[in-house]
């Protein structure tokens, strides 16, 4: 397991280094630059998706972004990285709840092979009465992961069936109709999450 967390990482810088070419840095004009957790923010991370909710029903980002969203991409059978993550985002949303603010947690799978609708959302019921679990076709879910430069590679499966599958850790918070205005990485606790993301909702 470490050996895959390790590749993982590796595999994530890189594509987080070469997606930095596409981001801006953010100057004095930025409303949220006292809000950022990052250096780096905004730029060509995120765009529009279409993708199958735990419904079964076709959805776009126009659909499920209409507040505040939070976004990550993992899979249901992770073994530790992605319940810890995706529980740390339904953790900052209960935190924000109890501020009187409120954003939508989302998990968008990266294995749909295994992520049925039926499965996603499931999975994100449990972790948030209010997390939206969406899955898609190959071809749909590659899109949503190129459009938030995100990384992910499935591991040959054993003799029973079974796989693990890398993938970038961070999670993206977008706002309607601005896009992505930060990420957290996966060090980034509930509380802090949670007050970045109440700094970015004061100033909207």
């Amino acid at each position: 397991m470490k050996q895959m967390i390790a590749f993982g990482a590796v595999g994530v810088a890189a594509v987080f280094l070469a997606g930095t070419a596409f981001m801006v840095l953010r100057g004095e004009d930025d409303p949220y630059a006292s809000c950022r957790s990052s250096q780096v923010a905004g730029g060509d991370i995120g765009g529009p998706f279409e993708l199958v909710n735990g419904a079964g029903a076709t959805v776009t980002d126009a659909d499920v972004i209409t507040e505040p969203a939070l976004l990550y991409f993992g899979y249901t059978s992770c073994p530790d990285v992605c319940p810890l993550d995706v529980d740390r985002n339904a953790a900052a949303t209960e935190i924000l709840e109890e501020r009187g603010q409120s954003i939508t947690p989302v998990f968008i799978t990266v294995d749909p092979a295994r992520d049925t609708p039926e499965v996603v959302g499931d999975f994100a019921e449990v972790m948030h009465p209010r997390m939206v679990g969406l899955t898609g076709s190959p071809e749909q879910v590659k899109a949503a992961s190129q459009a938030y430069r995100t990384y992910y590679k499935a591991h040959p499966a054993d003799e029973n069936g079974e796989y693990l599958v890398d993938h970038s850790t961070f999670s993206y918070l977008v706002m309607p109709e601005e896009g992505v205005v930060d990420f957290f990485r996966r060090e980034v606790r509930s509380e802090q999450m949670a007050d970045s993301i109440g700094c970015f909702i004061d100033q909207t």
